[in-house]
């Protein structure tokens, strides 16, 4: 009964080229999963050179006025007559 036993491992063939590059493409696509999920989730401060030298005093943002929505020429106006068919 003893010899009965068969404690070899089983056998697996060797993984193929295709499913190497399956599987470290889909652990580096979970990693890049949780490297983005990480940076929505955990802020990072601002350097304190970028808020020391604004490119645009604050002032001339107040004093833009918005423009009002100019028809450029390139657009023709909409016909208001059905066209014949």
């Amino acid at each position: 009964m003893a010899s009965d036993l068969d404690f070899s491992p089983p056998e697996v063939p060797e993984p193929t080229f295709l499913e190497n590059l399956l599987r470290y493409g889909l652990f580096l696509g979970a990693i890049f999963q949780l490297i983005c999920v990480l940076a929505i989730i955990v802020p990072i401060p601002k350097s304190h050179e970028v808020e020391a030298e604004p490119s645009e005093p604050r002032g001339a943002e107040v004093t833009k006025k918005p423009k009002a929505a100019v028809p450029s020429a390139n657009k023709r106006p909409k016909k208001e007559t059905k066209k014949k068919r």
